[in-house]
């Protein structure tokens, strides 16, 4: 089995393999089913574990495997929390489920609505507390997540305010078909390189929400319907890995 390629994540000084495992499908799996998929992780190369709070019990489900392979992997978590007391309770947990006395990098979960915004980044408020435990050592680097074709404009304005290591966002052909999400991507794609800003992009899979009529199927673990053709999925994967500047 190949292994995969790796890519400077941003100014970190960590060599990230180009496909990070996104640790929301063990939300609601089974220690067994957790533990058989992690250990694909060591056989093809994935350095990158990316999970969040609100991610079921999936930090529960890497905890345990997590043990005897810390040193292998960067270790990202998420906080939907705004305000810093909050926001901290949140890491600290974060940090428990996982069994870690610290982790990589804390992101800030979806950070795309107004209000949100300014409470995070107001006195008292979220990243305040995410810059303090970073200086405690509880994390080494802090980052911005979201979704939705704002989300790009909006990491844009994040990065004018503070100086975050990651951002992530929504990445694929179909988005991209949108004039205006795809010129405020690479507007962000230019501001992170010019200043070392770590880029991780979602949905290269993505086919759409799922209908209102239509049953979730539980063996994709996924909140949204992916691609199921293989040849659909080479060549939207080859879509976003084609694009070295990401």
């Amino acid at each position: 089995m190949s292994m995969l390629q790796r890519r400077a994540f941003g100014r970190t000084g960590h060599q990230s393999s180009e496909v990070i495992f996104g640790a929301a499908g063990l939300g609601s799996a089974s220690q067994d089913f957790a533990d058989r998929i992690l250990d694909v992780l060591l056989e093809v190369g994935i350095n990158h574990i990316d999970t969040a709070a609100s991610y079921g019990d999936a930090e529960l489900r890497i905890g345990p495997w997590m043990q005897n392979h810390r040193d292998k992997f960067f270790l990202a978590t998420k906080t939907g929390a705004r305000d810093g007391a909050t926001a901290r309770r949140s890491l600290e947990a974060s940090l428990q489920r996982l069994g870690v006395d610290s982790i990589d990098l804390i992101q800030m979960h979806n950070l795309v609505e107004e209000q949100e915004w300014m409470q995070a980044h107001d006195k008292g408020g979220a990243l305040e507390a995410l810059v303090r435990a970073r200086d405690e050592g509880l994390v080494r680097f802090i980052g911005v997540t979201g979704h939705g074709l704002r989300i790009a404009r909006m990491h844009i304005r994040s990065l004018a305010e503070y100086a975050y290591d990651s951002v992530l966002f929504p990445y694929n052909f179909t988005l991209l078909s949108d004039a205006g999400y795809r010129s405020d991507v690479d507007e962000l794609i230019g501001v992170c390189r010019d200043r070392g800003v770590a880029m991780q992009s979602i949905k290269a899979v993505a086919r759409r929400r799922w209908r209102a009529d239509q049953p979730v199927d539980s063996q994709t673990h996924s909140w949204y319907e992916p691609l199921r053709d293989s040849e659909a999925i080479s060549h939207a994967v080859g879509f976003v890995l084609g694009r070295e500047d990401l």
